[in-house]
């Protein structure tokens, strides 16, 4: 057998592997050994000219993320996220399988992996073959793998049918492999594509939906909302005080910049209160240590829910916009009520005189705060089941495509 030259000639390209052959392509991580992946003879041969187990499954080359749903069922909003992200790039999607590909590239398994290449001239030969093309990296099992054509024929010239040569490939090393059949979902094998920015895409394909108010307006009525829809809450007041008991490096922190602020028992938030409510450098001070503590920790809870197929979070913060969640989040909603049905509310829950009550409202952002920095406001001026409804609806409108 000769092995054809085929760079200038794609069209002659996609009609082999359309045949049954075998054809080296180049893409951005190494050059991939590449037939119809929906041909079983041709995959077979695959395996057969690397001396590879046919216990390890084959990924499938695809030009597009239209192929997820083509190929593949139960495809999570991750996947959509990750292939928006990430392709063409170095990155292997594994999703439950539609079974369309021969069991032999699933190594009798139920998930297909997936990956688009950034390489021009393999797209353009996806694109004409009109088949998905199992291309594991094209030399034998357990030798180096090839970043040039000139390798790739070292390996199989007279073996397989032809080679495109685009170059050297620009990475030089296989793709990442990002399991999504599963939660939590997971990096299979660490590749060319860093963990640390799958993560980082995940948790921005998440809604983060931000809600203010002042206290008493009915925020907990509208975070059992979005909790009702499977929604992850995130109380960053609660996540604080968790913190400054568990955080190491917080107390570190804390002590030295204000001194024994820590006791037997904790935090002594009086004694803190003392020290910077008098300053106000000293108050920026404290603000700037803890935000920094509760946004890595809500990032680290963010990550978590994403992995585990979570598609909606919540985070209720007073201090939204203060605290820099604002600008992270997908949109804000305000929760606002009447000053004295706030007063009214308080006093029963928090068992505090109305004066008292009315001082800590008089403390907080007006209502004018929250309408001109959110992007909605919902307006507490009713019983509690009427703002309940009136969260449901506005929920369901606001995210009816999550």
């Amino acid at each position: 057998m000769k092995t054809e030259d085929l760079t200038r000639d794609l069209h002659r390209a996609a009609a082999v592997l359309r045949q049954g052959g075998l054809v080296a392509v180049p893409t951005e991580t190494v050059y991939g050994l590449a037939g119809n992946g929906l041909d079983g003879a041709a995959v077979d041969r695959i395996y057969r000219v690397k001396g590879r187990p046919e216990v390890k499954p084959l990924s499938l080359l695809v030009p597009d993320d239209c192929w997820l749903d083509r190929l593949c069922r139960n495809v999570p909003l991750a996947a959509r996220t990750l292939a928006k992200r990430f392709w063409p790039g170095p990155l292997t999607l594994v999703l439950p399988s539609r079974g369309l590909e021969p069991e032999i590239v699933r190594a009798g398994g139920n998930t297909v992996a997936l990956r688009c290449p950034d390489h021009p001239l393999t797209r353009s030969l996806l694109s004409m073959a009109g088949v998905p093309l199992a291309a594991p990296s094209a030399n034998p099992s357990g030798e180096a793998s090839p970043r040039t054509a000139e390798e790739v024929l070292a390996y199989f010239d007279g073996r397989i049918e032809g080679i495109v040569d685009g170059g050297e490939s620009s990475l030089g090393r296989e793709s990442t492999i990002f399991d999504l059949s599963r939660t939590p979902y997971r990096v299979l094998r660490a590749g060319a594509l860093p963990e640390a920015e799958i993560l980082a895409a995940l948790r921005a394909g998440l809604t983060l939906v931000g809600i203010t108010g002042g206290s008493g307006c009915g925020k907990t009525t509208a975070l059992r909302t979005l909790e009702k829809r499977g929604a992850l809450i995130l109380d960053a007041d609660s996540i604080y005080h968790e913190l400054t008991r568990c955080s190491g490096e917080l107390r570190g922190e804390l002590t030295e910049r204000f001194g024994d602020v820590y006791s037997e028992n904790g935090l002594d938030r009086k004694k803190l209160a003392g020290v910077v409510f008098s300053d106000p450098a000293a108050l920026e001070d404290l603000n700037g240590i803890t935000h920094k503590y509760v946004l890595s920790e809500i990032e680290r809870r963010l990550t978590e829910h994403a992995l585990a197929g979570g598609t909606i979070a919540a985070v209720d913060a007073v201090a939204l916009m203060e605290c820099g969640l604002g600008a992270k989040t997908s949109f804000n909603v305000a929760v606002t009520a009447p000053a004295e049905d706030r007063i009214t509310r308080l006093t029963a829950r928090d068992g505090i005189p109305a004066e008292a009550a009315r001082a800590r409202i008089g403390a907080q952002k007006p209502e004018a705060f929250y309408r001109e920095n959110c992007d909605f406001v919902l307006h507490n001026d009713g019983d509690r089941a009427s703002f309940e409804t009136k969260c449901d609806d506005f929920f369901q409108e606001v995210l009816r495509d999550v």
